[in-house]
């Protein structure tokens, strides 16, 4: 299948940056899509990147990780930007920092004020929101409401009735959370207000939004409890099969996710409907979407829900072909990334080849002395995004440190550093250099940040999704020596 000139990523060279929103500056305790979020666009601008690459938008569980959403479709009502309410007579005036209690009292107190009188300019949006996303709206406001009258105890652990959806017992927990149910519909509304607001700031500056579509959902999430025929579930409602991967880079015993798997045969009998609308909120969101262990479309790792490990799992193979002709028919072109670290196979390169998505090469898993490591720059395609370490890597800067002393000098022989030229700028230019269409570097680099500044340990559940950065960070000209070096590897302005 020849390039599709539709795809975003292959219409020109372009560098970007990956930062989740969460970790941008602010007055609340995580970032927020209010004016450092603006000001974060202004600064890619300054800097001829033309990328902002993120993580999953989703609301998260205690734990943070956007990759085990309560949602496949809502967006995490803790990044909606007070200021925003404020100028919209929502809200009086804000405390100068805050934290997520009073967030969300605010939301409550702008909910309280928008049903009593909302503001003409609001008020047909939202009606209009309500009913192009009442596909999944509905469900999840009442999903919500149910988990925080449940103690945001897992849906499994619900009465039966609940459980299981009866009719009548969702027909009074629609009347009994009336008010929960408007408030969460609402704090959609809001974000996806929010959200478009800002795409529209960053694409009138050339700028495209880079977003994550993890491949499985959280068995703790409305999807699942409204679709249970969907997914491998027993009569009540636990997974008898759960995702992973097999022992890799990052774990002896793999990792086992314990996502529950997914029915794909149910799913092919309806015609990938689920999937259809999952991209298709998706693609309202980004310009571009990874998706992250695309080779689970090719083959997933099935673990017996009963191991505590992955590593008595086995490969199943999946439809992913006929699910992306599918995709690929209703949406004209999928300007899709695929996430193809870890094992992979002849069959899925050729998928994803089939399908003409970029892959990922990744720098800091290139320099094992193997000349044929497809992650070294002279092994890399122009249709590929280049990467010197992603959310589940450390910064370069502590990877390097870390690296034994044969290692250094294999990396700077390659790389031709010269002495003084200190990590990760070498890195940084590298990944420029490279012939993929698009290199993107993680804020952590851009700013020389060292050894506890990662955003991810990959196969832990403490301290991970809390990294953020201060403007003050930012060394002085830092932006014209991006400017400079986008310009010199052809990734800026057309």
């Amino acid at each position: 299948m020849a390039k599709s000139p539709q795809h975003p990523l292959h219409t020109r060279r372009r560098a970007g940056i990956l930062l989740h929103p969460t970790s941008l500056p602010g007055p609340a305790p995580k970032g927020l899509l209010g004016h450092d979020a603006y000001r974060f666009v202004d600064f890619l601008q300054q800097s001829g990147i033309k990328v902002w690459q993120m993580l999953p938008l989703g609301p998260t569980h205690t734990d943070g990780s956007p990759y085990q959403s309560l949602s496949a479709h809502a967006a995490d009502a803790s990044l909606i930007s007070l200021d925003w309410l404020v100028d919209r007579r929502l809200l009086a005036e804000l405390d100068q920092q805050y934290d997520f209690a009073y967030h969300t009292a605010c939301l409550h107190k702008a909910h309280t004020r928008f049903v009593a009188e909302p503001p003409a300019s609001l008020h047909k949006d939202y009606e209009k929101f309500i009913r192009q996303h009442a596909g999944w709206l509905d469900d999840y406001a009442l999903f919500v409401a149910l988990y925080e009258a449940h103690d945001h105890q897992p849906w499994t652990t619900w009465e039966a009735p609940l459980r299981k959806r009866h009719k009548a017992a969702l027909a009074r927990a629609h009347k009994t959370y009336a008010e929960q149910i408007a408030y969460h519909r609402f704090c959609q509304f809001v974000f996806f207000q929010q959200w478009h607001e800002l795409r529209q700031y960053a694409n009138q500056r050339d700028i495209l939004i880079f977003g994550d579509l993890p491949i499985y959902v959280s068995l703790d999430s409305a999807d699942v409890w409204a679709n249970p025929h969907l997914f491998t579930l027993d009569k009540d409602g636990q997974p008898t099969f759960v995702a992973g991967v097999p022992p890799d880079y990052f774990s002896e015993t793999g990792q086992r996710w314990g996502n529950p798997q997914y029915n794909w045969p149910a799913l092919e009998v309806e015609d990938f409907a689920w999937w259809l609308a999952r991209f298709k909120t998706q693609l309202d969101l980004f310009d571009v979407l990874r998706v992250d262990h695309f080779r689970g479309f090719q083959a997933y790792w099935e673990i017996p829900a009963e191991e505590e490990t992955a590593i008595n799992g086995h490969w199943v193979e999946a439809p992913g072909e006929p699910l992306l002709k599918k995709l690929n028919k209703v949406f004209k072109h999928l300007p899709l990334v695929a996430e193809d670290l870890g094992i992979i196979t002849k069959e899925v390169d050729a998928l994803r080849q089939k399908f003409d998505l970029p892959g990922m090469k990744i720098l800091q898993f290139a320099f094992d002395g193997n000349p044929h490591n497809s992650y070294l720059p002279h092994n890399h395609e122009f249709n590929s995004v280049a990467y010197t370490g992603t959310h589940d890597n450390d910064t370069t800067l502590s990877w390097y440190q870390q690296l034994p002393e044969h290692t250094h000098h294999y990396i700077r022989s390659y790389l031709n550093t010269p002495p003084g030229d200190e990590m990760p700028w070498p890195l940084i230019r590298t990944a420029l250099a490279s012939v993929s269409c698009l290199a993107v570097l993680p804020m952590q680099d851009i700013l020389n940040l060292g050894q506890g500044q990662r955003m991810n340990t990959p196969g832990t559940t403490e301290g991970n999704w809390q990294w953020r950065f201060d403007w003050e960070q930012i060394p002085d000209g830092i932006d014209q020596h991006l400017r400079y070096l986008v310009g010199l590897y052809d990734r800026g302005e057309e």
